[in-house]
């Protein structure tokens, strides 16, 4: 049930926005089903992704039909609310019919709005914002540490090789003394990552990298996910701890493994002597990490919704769905994420990686 909704949903979006443009466009019937016929195209387009058909496809072909499928739900989503909003408008006499029905001065202004919204949504989302998180703490530390954390990188058809290369070098002027990703660093497919030689880029960092698994890991293979890790030098904690210096680093699997360790059974083998960092993807169930007396958990997932208002859902679902929380004396810090998946616009939330400073 709750999938056929999922599916209806957007259908039904697509058919209410399809009709207004059919009755707005002061156009002959020929280029009026020309428009309608492409934005349908662009939405099926989405589910030729999830496919995954365009692994077979050239590789500019592939990312061509990834970019407007998913990009398209999200143009959708807001040409929906538009129009919602000038029909609201209408019912209430404050927008006169013809504003709606065959006026090329509205199409225009529409056209021009939603053009400055993704221009805008896809500059804000190539600027990636510094976050800098401090913690103190109580158990021995030779030296305060930094530690540069991140979550969601999405690689893949859209995010490709020359963006990883320049995270790669922001995240090198930072000079961390560990890098920690909470999951979801590739988006769906291994393809792109292979065909570009993605893991060479990670072998460039100048520190030790460790990474738990997310969802995304899942769809796109958690074993063909395992060796692209082994490849690029990072460290995999899948259920498993890693004793670093002064830091004890917990990294769960992804709770798409039904069958993945309690946190109180990993917490049996970790030295809770030392400052204790856990990566869990999702952030479901944070009084697991206060039960637990975890020093610090990060997560991401969330995206913090990508888009507005989509942020208002993740805001209902989670505990907390972006930024820093505190339960008892257990931190966290939920990422909106440095990659995103999709279309590439940050609209209403931001794109980020996160500085650690912890101190004695």
């Amino acid at each position: 049930m709750g999938m056929i909704a999922f599916l209806l949903l957007p259908l039904a979006g697509l058919t209410y926005v399809c009709w207004h443009v059919w009755v707005l466009l002061p156009l002959p019937q020929v280029w009026r089903w020309l428009a309608v016929v492409l934005m349908v195209a662009s939405f099926l387009m989405l589910f030729l992704n999830l496919s995954r058909v365009i692994d077979r496809w050239p590789m500019p072909l592939a990312t061509a039909v990834y970019e407007t499928g998913t990009s398209s739900i999200i143009v959708l989503l807001y040409l929906a609310m538009l129009f919602l909003v000038l029909d609201l408008g209408r019912l209430l006499r404050l927008v006169p019919r013809a504003w709606l029905y065959s006026n090329g001065w509205t199409a225009g202004a529409i056209a021009l709005l939603m053009f400055g919204i993704f221009l805008y949504g896809n500059l804000h989302y190539r600027h990636k914002y510094r976050e800098v998180v401090e913690l103190t703490t109580v158990k021995p530390l030779a030296r305060p540490l930094r530690l540069v954390m991140m979550s969601d990188l999405h690689l893949g058809y859209h995010n490709r090789r020359a963006e990883l290369h320049r995270w790669v070098d922001m995240i090198n002027a930072e000079q961390p003394d560990l890098i920690l990703i909470a999951g979801d660093i590739i988006d769906m497919s291994m393809r792109p990552l292979s065909d570009e030689r993605m893991a060479e880029e990670f072998r460039r960092l100048q520190a030790p990298i460790y990474a738990c698994l997310g969802n995304h890991e899942y769809y796109s293979g958690e074993p063909a996910a395992q060796r692209f890790y082994d490849e690029a030098g990072i460290q995999l904690l899948q259920d498993r701890c890693a004793t670093v210096g002064d830091v004890c680093i917990i990294g769960r699997d992804d709770r798409t493994n039904l069958h993945r360790r309690t946190l109180a059974e990993l917490m049996r083998t970790a030295d809770s002597s030392r400052f204790t960092i856990l990566l869990d993807h999702q952030p479901y169930h944070l009084e697991q990490a206060e039960r637990q007396h975890v020093d610090f958990q990060f997560s991401g997932h969330t995206h913090y919704g990508q888009v507005w208002p989509v942020s208002w859902i993740t805001d209902a679902i989670y505990e907390c769905a972006f930024g820093a929380h505190q339960r008892g004396d257990t931190r966290y810090y939920v990422s909106s994420g440095l990659g995103i998946w999709g279309g590439k616009f940050r609209i209403g939330t931001r794109s980020e990686y996160v500085v650690v400073e912890v101190k004695r």
